[in-house]
């Protein structure tokens, strides 16, 4: 047996072994040699998780990363500073001495004047339930719209198209339109907002606004009661700089979320000093002042248009979600068009919204023309989530 012997009597390892672990550099099949060798190691639960799990994952976050960075969004992002509130207090048969006194301010000799301002884009029966609300107490309904969406559409200027149906307010309106810059490669929608809203002072500056009148800073779905208004322009030493707390609605009012919208304000108006915005400006916040209605519209083409046309488009993260079927089926249930987390700053917070908004079947402290127009407006109460196709 002397051909199994080495020289120091070891065994002899021929370079024709089967052995594919070998570190012979020769051999022709190194390579894959080196490969079978490597995974001889490995077992199959581990290729599998290398070769599905590993990439399914992969896709999983990249699809749903934008719901994963609102989920952890406590983690880096601190609540903000909570605003100092006061309390509202109303009756309808009370006097107006007695109620501003409640609220800690004096009563006038004459109400101040009041100027309501909105951007308006295509909302025609919200700007409707919004103009009749505030109508008895409204000097000036100051319109601006422009012929773009923030997100630089191009779209008609629908106010102009139905001004014969305002003309309850015809003396009392001041109008104007602005061109979109569509500006190519300009992908932030907030720089066109901002831009109107510039324009949008201007308007106020040419309807006559003058110190110390009520200056009403809110989207055309941001509605304050009419009581409210009334309330602020007859009380003396109110704040000078007041946000509107309103009860939060989505697709109609058979869907309340919660009664933390805040961004309507009142303004007592300082030439020179008062800009039209639309973010905190105070740390002071009326109680129950009015209605917030986000999505509340009449036909399912209106939804696709805001869905695509507003400055959070980017939530639109799929063509399906545009779908008129699936966009019906998403109002009945009371879910979230975008398939979006809830915009919370707490854990507690965010699963607490998760889900569905469970139905309302109240309709108590509505807007009065609302109701006194239910036939007309039924797809803004309670049980008639069906839209009208176009």
């Amino acid at each position: 047996m002397w051909w199994m012997m080495g020289e120091n009597g070891g065994h002899y390892c021929s370079k024709k072994s089967d052995d594919l672990c070998g570190t012979q550099e020769s051999d022709r099949g190194f390579g894959i040699s080196r490969l079978c060798c490597i995974l001889r190691g490995v077992d199959l639960k581990s290729i599998l998780f290398l070769l599905v799990i590993v990439p399914m994952c992969v896709l999983g976050v990249y699809i749903n990363a934008l719901k994963i960075s609102y989920f952890l969004r406590p983690l880096w992002e601190s609540p903000p500073k909570p605003f100092h509130e006061i309390p509202h207090y109303h009756h309808e048969n009370a006097s107006m001495e007695s109620l501003c006194k409640l609220h800690g301010w004096g009563i006038r000799e004459y109400p101040r004047r009041v100027y309501d301002a909105v951007l308006f884009s295509t909302e025609v029966e919200l700007l409707t339930i919004r103009w009749k609300e505030l109508y008895p107490y409204v000097t000036q309904f100051v319109l601006l719209e422009s012929n773009s969406t923030f997100t630089g559409l191009p779209k008609p200027l629908v106010f102009a198209g139905h001004r014969d149906e305002f003309k309850f307010i015809e003396p009392r309106l001041t109008y104007g339109s602005i061109g979109g810059r569509f500006k190519k490669g300009e992908k932030n929608p907030f720089y066109e907002e901002a831009y109107q809203r510039i324009a949008l002072d201007q308007l106020l500056r040419i309807a006559g606004i003058t110190d110390d009148d009520l200056l009403i800073m809110s989207d055309v779905d941001e509605i304050p009661s009419r009581h409210t208004i009334n309330l602020l322009r007859w009380c003396d030493d109110i704040p000078k700089i007041l946000h509107l707390r309103l009860k939060n609605y989505l697709y109609s009012f058979e869907f309340p979320v919660d009664d933390k919208s805040w961004r309507a304000s009142v303004h007592r108006y300082q030439t020179g000093k008062t800009r039209y915005a639309h973010y905190r400006q105070s740390d002071v916040i009326l109680a129950d002042s009015g209605w917030h209605c986000s999505f509340c519209f009449r036909r399912i083409s209106e939804f696709v248009f805001k869905m695509k046309a507003y400055s959070h488009y980017d939530r639109v993260r799929f063509g399906h979600y545009l779908n008129p079927k699936r966009v019906q089926r998403v109002i009945c249930n009371g879910a979230d068009l975008f398939d979006m987390i809830p915009e919370e700053y707490t854990f507690k917070d965010i699963i607490g919204k998760m889900g569905p908004i469970p139905h309302s079947y109240s309709a108590v402290h509505l807007p009065a023309y609302l109701l006194e127009n239910a036939e007309k407006y039924k797809f803004l109460l309670p049980g008639n989530c069906l839209r009208d196709e176009e």
